[in-house]
């Protein structure tokens, strides 16, 4: 049974007969069958836990207190939470367990309560926000997406999201067809950074460097493709405020489905990931951060076993 106490609950039931939340926009009634997502109309939750391998500025020295949605829109081949975003290990929870969640986080020490692969699950979301943020939630709450995000779902969450994490992952549609079955992978991602700008601006923290507000891009450059990733970089640099931060991430480890393609069943050389931090670093890119070449290893990738839910 869900839990809706908000004014909200006649627009919630429509979004889960007829979801069109992400760019897939695929009409299902999730009450009856999962969407392209693989989700139903109940919220999952892999784990919740306090995650200290995030960015400094959102693990800070306590952690992030990170929910773990299951089910994924955008299910890429290559994706390090295959278990989770394809083939649904989570449990479903009440909204009103959800919200509770968020506060035992906050409670533990949290920095953030970080929502990773949230975007389906947005009016789930919402709905536990509504309850508790402002009142006895009060700590950031940060929306951790693939970037393949539509417009109208991050616009329910204006006033509830403080920070943006969204990835860039492809500019190039050949790609993003290839691997995440998404030609219009860039065309939405672009216009939904747009968006979260809008809605946060560009960052803000506090006296300790813990993100407080604001925007922060993260890309994970993959084998083989500088160009593309370079392309990230101009885009970022030319649209978007200097002051936002370009995470260039390293830590791609051929996981998922990866082994299907040999193109991807292989780390990032070194020399790869060097030349792509000194072309953003010429390019201009001030604010961001980059990752030692050992942290891609499976060992990073926490262990789904529904702690927290």
């Amino acid at each position: 049974m869900r839990n809706i106490l908000s004014s909200g609950d006649a627009d919630f039931l429509h979004e889960m007969a007829e979801c069109r939340l992400c760019p897939r926009q695929c009409g299902a009634n999730r009450y009856e069958k999962p969407g392209y997502c693989r989700a139903g109309a109940e919220v999952r939750v892999a784990k919740a836990c306090l995650h200290h391998w995030e960015e400094p500025g959102i693990s800070g020295t306590r952690g992030s207190g990170t929910v773990f949605f299951s089910h994924c829109s955008l299910q890429c081949a290559f994706c390090q939470n295959y278990p989770v975003s394809h083939e649904g290990l989570g449990k479903p929870v009440t909204i009103r367990r959800l919200a509770d969640i968020f506060l035992e986080l906050q409670d533990q020490g949290a920095h953030n309560v970080n929502l990773v692969t949230p975007t389906h699950f947005v009016p789930h979301i919402r709905e536990a926000l509504i309850l508790v943020k402002g009142t006895r939630l009060n700590i950031p709450v940060v929306y951790n997406s693939s970037g393949y995000d539509d417009v109208a779902a991050l616009q329910q969450l204006a006033g509830l999201v403080d920070i943006y994490l969204p990835d860039l992952k492809y500019y190039d549609s050949r790609l993003s067809r290839r691997w995440s079955k998404a030609p219009d992978y860039f065309r939405w991602a672009n216009r939904a950074v747009t968006e979260m700008l809008r809605q946060v601006g560009p960052p803000a923290f506090d006296e300790d460097r813990v993100l407080q507000r604001g925007l922060m891009i993260r890309h994970l450059t993959l084998p083989g493709l500088l160009e593309d990733s370079k392309r990230i970089v101009d885009w970022v640099l030319d649209n978007l405020p200097r002051e936002v931060y370009l995470n260039l991430m390293s830590q791609y480890t051929p996981l998922g489905r990866a082994a299907r393609f040999p193109e991807l069943n292989a780390p990032v050389s070194r020399e790869q990931y060097a030349a792509l931090v000194d072309y953003a670093v010429g390019r201009g890119l001030e604010n961001g951060y980059v990752q030692e070449p050992e942290s891609a290893d499976a060992e990073y990738v926490p262990a789904f076993d529904l702690s927290g839910v």
